[in-house]
């Protein structure tokens, strides 16, 4: 009840006494850029007294100019109750909060906060306008903005009109709490493609929506940027490839290094390779290494090389029971894959075609070897075969070998061939008697011992002998049974003795006998034969008379025509020679018809069978009758007629003696030639080569 009367009291009273002062416009909150005016509106109503504006509580004066305040001035019509505050230039020390009041009427406005905005400056970025940096390394870039601006401002990092994130932003406050400088730090990991590269460091605030922007110039530093390539990329096994290696870096490339498969190609110093290639370049990649002096970077690349099968891993031999599984493999390498073939060696049938043969439930006659085969490349090359054998594990094949027929009484040998895998425990032998092992019992004796060569497939081989001494009528009519047995079971054959007849051999052995007796008869009968037409033939000969010149009886001719060698026939003398005997020993002797009163030195030749060459006779050195230089040999059998079966050799030089019994005459008459008796197709005798003798007269030796 008391509020609602004094409401109406007041009302009553104002309705008397006029309409009280009172604002008509208060100044507001107001943000201005340094530098720009600042305006603060007041309007008051019913009021005609003092205003003035207050700073922070300090009053600036009622004055319209306000002394004392350069840049500030009241403006408006002051009976219309305007009193407008004008700050210009506004500068920061102008931020503050203003009132408008009506002292007289005890009126205050609203206080009014003036905010002054000063812009950044452009940011600074350490380092710029050109940053340099190693690619791969983390670095920091730094913007920094100075502090007196208003508010404080933002820092931004943007490349390329994109803003990037993840920059850091720290301020560096200054004494009495001012700030003195902003700064937003940018980590980054640059790379090749950064090189060049501007990022821009913007500040930005409400002073300066739009910002200030510093710009800066990556420069990098950066290990080579690698590409390799090959050609051609496909190539057959032999032939030629080029690699050629292309690199970017900043500083430039200082080094090439190449490798393949790890190990460095000796002698490749540049940026391009020529190669032979060969199947390992499939698996052994070539790589390029370039280097500067910030680091270095390689690539690799693995060729497309076509080449023949080739084998990596053989098939290895097995050794399984009968009635089990038997399983080969083989591994061959090529591009493109080999087609691999399964046969059995010596049969073309293909068994299987892959890596792998299995052969289920495999019996003896599956033993053997297998080969594994892979046919040549589009090039010719690689290919092949690789075998391995297959044993069988089975009972004993025992064979019975051929055995010679014996005499009875006689050795005899019986011998079977055993093949089995595994090895046979024993080979026994066994008849009506017994049964022998090894060793020896009574007239029989056994011997085991490998075989020259096995059977493929079926394990090694053994022989085994069994030998009998001084053999009985029983032994040629039963039989000899070879038994062999392993851990699958056991085999065995019949071997039976032949007998051999004596009769036979008997009547071989005295053919032969009688055929050598013919043989050496005949060959006696020629040698007698032979020996008597050499003596008949000597003693038919003419006596060849010498004289010669001094008393020991030497020659004056050379060795060479003392033994007959000369092919030139020299001056002889044709006499008789029926004094000439055939001693004991073959030999010529000359008998002395003197009987020693006179001293006759004669000649002694010897008797040779055989043919001389040209079939003629060898006679003592040439007579002085005929001219110096003629030979002592001449061929008298084309004109006598004579076989020239037997040879006369002289052995040494001497005088023959008279062709008569009595004593030598101090005169020779010269014994005169004439033609003999010549067969059919004998050439005529050169008789004209006998000189007439130059020496009427001989002396005789006393």
């Amino acid at each position: 009840m008391l509020v609602p009367v004094l409401l109406v009291l007041s009302f009553c009273l104002r309705g008397r006494a006029g309409l009280a002062p009172h604002f008509l416009q208060q100044p507001e909150d107001q943000v201005v850029l340094l530098g720009d005016e600042a305006r603060l509106p007041c309007a008051l109503g019913d009021y005609r007294g003092l205003v003035q504006w207050t700073k922070d509580g300090l009053a600036l004066g009622g004055e319209r100019d306000l002394p004392g305040w350069s840049r500030y001035w009241i403006s408006g019509n002051a009976a219309s109750g305007q009193h407008d505050l004008h700050i210009r230039p506004v500068e920061l020390e102008d931020q503050a909060s203003y009132e408008c009041q009506a002292t007289q009427a005890g009126l205050r406005s609203r206080p009014a906060q003036l905010h002054v905005l000063v812009p950044p400056d452009p940011p600074q970025v350490l380092g710029g306008p050109s940053v340099s940096l190693v690619a791969g390394v983390p670095a920091n870039l730094t913007c920094r903005s100075r502090g007196d601006a208003h508010p404080t401002p933002e820092l931004l990092w943007f490349r390329d009109g994109i803003r990037l994130d993840g920059a850091i932003f720290r301020q560096t406050p200054l004494k009495e709490g001012t700030i003195g400088s902003v700064e937003s730090i940018l980590s980054l990991t640059p790379s090749s493609h950064d090189d060049g590269a501007t990022l821009v460091c913007r500040a930005r605030s409400q002073a300066l929506p739009a910002g200030k922007d510093t710009a800066v110039t990556l420069s990098l530093q950066y290990p080579p940027v690698v590409t390799l390539s090959a050609e051609p990329q496909t190539v057959q096994e032999g032939e030629k490839v080029t690699f050629l290696c292309q690199a970017t870096a900043q500083p430039p490339v200082t080094g090439y290094r190449w490798a393949k498969g790890g190990s460095p190609v000796l002698g490749a110093r540049g940026p391009m390779l020529e190669i032979v290639a060969d199947a390992s370049f499939l698996t052994a990649p070539v790589s390029c290494e370039v280097s500067n002096a910030v680091g270095s970077a390689n690539r690799s690349t693995a060729l497309d090389v076509q080449f023949g099968p080739i084998l990596q891993a053989k098939p290895k031999p097995l050794s399984v029971d009968v009635g089990e599984d038997a399983s080969f493999s083989c591994v061959w390498r090529g591009n493109p894959l080999p087609r691999v073939t399964w046969t059995r060696r010596g049969d073309a049938q293909v068994l299987a075609s892959g890596p792998t043969l299995r052969l289920p439930a495999v019996g003896p006659e599956d033993a053997g070897d297998y080969v594994c085969r892979a046919e040549p490349g589009l090039s010719g090359r690689g290919g092949g075969s690789a075998e391995a054998r297959l044993t069988v594990n089975a009972p004993p094949v025992v064979t019975a070998l051929h055995s010679a027929p014996a005499f009875l009484r006689g050795p005899a040998r019986l011998q079977c061939l055993v093949f089995a895998s595994p090895t046979p425990e024993a080979v026994v032998w066994s008849w009506d008697e017994g049964f022998l092992t090894a060793g020896s019992r009574g007239r029989f004796l056994v011997e085991t011992f490998p075989a020259p060569e096995g059977l493929k497939g079926q394990g090694p081989g053994l022989i085994s002998v069994l030998h009998i001494s001084g053999t009985q009528e029983s032994d040629f009519h039963r039989g000899f049974n070879c038994t062999a047995r392993n851990r699958l079971g056991e085999g065995g054959t019949q071997v039976s003795l032949g007998r051999r007849d004596l009769l036979p051999t008997v009547r071989i052995v005295a053919g032969v006998a009688a055929m050598a007796m013919t043989l050496l008869m005949i060959i006696t009968g020629v040698a007698l034969c032979c020996w008597r037409h050499g003596r008949a033939s000597f003693s038919k000969q003419k006596n060849l008379v010498r004289i010669p010149g001094s008393s020991d009886g030497s020659s004056s001719r050379g060795p060479e025509e003392e033994t007959g060698i000369s092919k030139d026939q020299g001056p002889i003398v044709h006499t008789d020679h029926s004094d000439l005997v055939l001693d004991e020993e073959g030999a010529l002797e000359t008998k002395d018809p003197t009987n020693g009163y006179y001293k006759v030195r004669g000649v002694s030749v010897s008797l040779s069978l055989g043919e001389a060459p040209g079939g003629g006779l060898f006679l003592p050195p040439s007579s002085p009758l005929g001219p110096p230089g003629t030979p002592t040999f001449y061929d008298f059998n084309p004109h006598l007629g004579m076989v020239p079966s037997c040879r006369l050799y002289r052995s040494r030089a001497g005088y023959l003696t008279t062709p008569h019994p009595r004593a030598f005459t101090s005169y020779i008459k010269p014994t005169s030639f004439g033609p003999p008796d010549l067969a059919p197709s004998t050439p005529p005798f050169p008789y004209a080569v006998f000189p007439t003798p130059s020496h009427p007269r001989l002396q005789t030796h006393v």
